[in-house]
């Protein structure tokens, strides 16, 4: 069996992955905060932003994570199509789940529904992104702690849609958001200590691309993208800012606010 190896680059890959679940759970859940106080065809942009937002939050969480991953005696390489899916079905759950929040007339049942479908889908990214390595041996899977992941997987997605629906102020969605990459973090990390690689030594070349061909670009991209896209979410007026906005416009010109 081959050594496995969760930080060949020390601690920068967790704290990094760690950043990034962080940073897309605190853009997503702003912008599920303003899709709940907006209606229409605003609401269903800030809810596509959310959803893109953690989904890509968790997808390069996982990924910039596995930029440390190493197992001995084997290179590593990715299949590229399979890798994109996997940041795919990461943002259509996500998608599915804010979706439930922001138009589900029973909040229970609409939290239950999104957490199940987030969670389950959070975790099928994991294992998508899981199968498409390649490398010289055989990978399996402890099934306990692969459901221990999932478990933590629809806890965490649960959570942080509750907070989308409970939570309005900046200081509360940043404790949420340091809360939730910690829950993404904890499941990934679960996922992979249910790893085992049984190595077969071979001077075949493997295909797909390398981490730093392939993934270390997209993660960087996405990581972009989020950055600013805060900037973004950080500069849009609020509901209330706009109201107050609307409402100065309308008053007579020279009259007070009684």
């Amino acid at each position: 069996m081959g050594h496995l190896d969760h930080a060949a680059l020390g601690w920068l890959t967790p704290a990094l992955s760690y950043a990034m679940a962080c940073i897309g759970a605190a853009l997503g859940l702003r912008c599920t905060v303003r899709a709940l106080a907006a209606t229409g065809h605003v609401r269903r942009n800030w809810l596509l932003t959310a959803a893109s937002a953690i989904g890509t939050g968790i997808w390069t969480m996982h990924f910039v994570a596995m930029l440390g991953f190493r197992v001995e005696g084997t290179d590593i390489r990715y299949d590229v199509p399979l890798t994109l899916v996997s940041l795919l079905v990461a943002v259509l759950v996500v998608c599915v789940g804010v979706f439930a929040v922001g138009y589900g007339r029973h909040r229970v049942r609409a939290l239950l529904l999104g957490g199940l479908t987030t969670g389950v889908g959070v975790a099928s990214m994991h294992y998508l992104g899981m199968a498409a390595m390649r490398l010289h041996g055989e990978v399996s899977y402890d099934p306990v702690r692969v459901a221990l992941s999932v478990l933590i997987a629809v806890a965490a997605a649960t959570a942080a849609l509750w907070a989308a629906l409970n939570t309005e102020s900046p200081l509360a969605v940043v404790l949420a958001s340091l809360i939730m990459g910690a829950a993404v973090s904890s499941m990934h990390y679960t996922g992979m200590f249910a790893v085992s690689v049984w190595v077969t030594p071979s001077g075949e070349t493997l295909p797909g691309a390398t981490a730093m061909q392939f993934i270390f670009p997209l993660a960087v991209g996405l990581g972009s993208y989020l950055f600013l896209t805060s900037a973004f979410v950080a500069l849009s007026p609020t509901a209330g800012e706009r109201e107050a906005s609307a409402s100065a416009r309308q008053r007579p010109a020279g009259s007070t606010a009684p």
